[in-house]
């Protein structure tokens, strides 16, 4: 049994393993890289470590960009096997995917614009329409909790990973050469007592581990603060009449930082100012949502029980035409605009950014990791000019960070859910979706903790499994 990692190793982003059994090959994840955008394009253009048409299988953690974002150009260039996921995260994938097929269309035609006035070689897209539909053929959807055969000597079971919806923890029953071997797949973990998803679930003990460790040596706000924080801030902007800009991944961040706003209002917590989701994705994703009770927790059961909407309050609106986004330039405040992408690399958000950005009576909301060299970790680092489109601009408005609402376990949390499995039976941990500095923190807290084994894969490091 082999295992070879060539994405979101020493990296967050561009999650992708593969694993070998019986003369099969498995792949775990096939996400974007993101950051860079030259080096980005040439990684996620690039399979310079395996053929696609020879992956037998593919097993999805969830439906994130830099876990799914690139199966289908694995599917163009001749993977068709099946993919496994959770019913959600088909559905979520499918949204997802079709967005992606936008932005490229969108960059590729602003780029190649400037490309062919210089006379320059015309840029083609990762994958087009046609792609992502092949790929959603290609998906065999299994419930938590249910084992799977996917191949001889292989089965699966997902377990709820809390991070986003549909997220699995994936535990792999493998029998090679008469031997026994339990490995698990973490995907990304979530955290305890976030609202709407269940708690993340402990897998059966494993012999082999794949962990990330994007928080591996950060702590995150008390989540309980959250409410009071966020009326803090609308209040703010209700006093100053304010536009508060909130990059936001689609799938998981907008309908937390949207429950979240539904119980300050809810508790009278603070004026209601107009609350805008100006993104075709968020609005689809949170009809999904609303969709997959099965993945909710008991108090999100509760309010849909009562018939309550948390994702449709007064005051709040959903924009899908370009139009009606263009118009919030000409709207004054106070008001809330939640975009996508999180970390401000494409989409909305980035016009709503240019637009506001050098305003300091404006608020600039973080909710979420941004990745080194993106735009979203340049306004987190508060750098006093930002490129947007091409051209600079001055990052005047008022930056929020809320740490709190993170879909990822931070260092305490990790190190709960690695606790959880049998130590003396795990062989090693592996550490992957993490700046590398985050790893070796994580490292060392595992080895003072009992943890034998520790290691922090490079990209095309293979290890031998027994």
């Amino acid at each position: 049994m082999k295992l070879k990692f060539i994405g979101a190793a020493r990296t967050v982003t561009g999650s992708q393993h593969l694993l070998e059994v019986n003369g099969k090959k498995i792949l775990l994840d096939s996400g974007m890289f993101q950051g860079k955008r030259k080096e980005s394009f040439e990684l996620n253009r690039s399979f310079d470590q395996f053929e696609p048409e020879e992956i037998d299988c593919l097993v999805l953690s969830h439906a994130h960009v830099d876990h799914c974002g690139n199966i289908p150009s694995l599917v163009r260039r001749g993977f068709n096997g099946p993919i496994y996921s959770t019913f959600a995260t088909r559905d979520l994938a499918s949204l997802l995917l079709k967005d992606s097929c936008h932005i490229q269309e969108k960059d590729l035609e602003f780029v190649n614009k400037k490309r062919k006035k210089n006379g320059q070689h015309l840029f083609e897209p990762l994958y087009e329409i046609e792609d992502v539909e092949n790929t959603m053929n290609l998906f065999m959807c299994i419930n938590y909790h249910r084992t799977l055969e996917i191949l001889p000597g292989v089965k699966i079971t997902f377990y709820d990973a809390g991070h986003i919806l549909g997220s699995a923890v994936t535990h792999f029953e493998i029998e090679e050469n008469g031997k026994k071997i339990d490995f698990g797949f973490s995907g990304d973990i979530g955290r305890a007592n976030m609202p709407i998803l269940r708690d993340p679930e402990i897998i059966p003990d494993v012999d082999y581990f794949i962990c990330e460790s994007t928080y591996g040596g950060r702590f995150h706000d008390d989540y309980a603060r959250t409410e009071s924080k966020l009326a803090e801030l609308l209040k703010k902007a209700h006093q100053k009449k304010s536009k508060i800009i909130v990059p936001a991944f689609s799938v998981g961040r907008t309908q937390e930082i949207l429950y979240s706003l539904h119980l300050v209002f809810e508790n009278n917590l603070a004026p209601r100012i107009p609350i805008v989701v100006d993104s075709p994705l968020s609005t689809n994703a949170t009809d999904v949502y609303s969709l997959h009770s099965e993945c909710f927790d008991d108090e999100m059961k509760k309010i849909v029980r009562d018939n309550q909407d948390p994702f449709g309050f007064a005051k709040l609106s959903y924009i899908t035409h370009v139009e009606d986004s263009k118009e919030l330039n000409e709207k004054s405040g106070p008001m809330m605009i939640i975009s996508a992408s999180g970390m401000a690399e494409a989409g909305r958000v980035l016009h709503h950014l240019a637009n506001n950005i050098q305003n300091p009576n404006n608020i600039v909301l973080m909710v979420g990791y941004c990745a080194e060299n993106t735009l979203g970790r340049k306004i987190v680092e508060r750098e006093p000019e930002v490129n947007i489109f091409g051209d600079i601009y001055q990052l005047k408005a008022e930056v929020a960070v809320f740490n709190s609402l993170s879909a990822h376990a931070d260092a305490d949390e990790l190190l709960e859910y690695c606790n959880g499995l049998d130590k003396t039976r795990l062989k090693k941990v592996f550490l992957v979706h993490g700046d590398y500095d985050q790893q070796v923190k994580m490292s060392d807290r595992l080895k003072q903790n009992g943890f034998q084994s520790v290691e922090i894969p490079g990209r095309g490091q293979e290890f031998i499994l027994t």
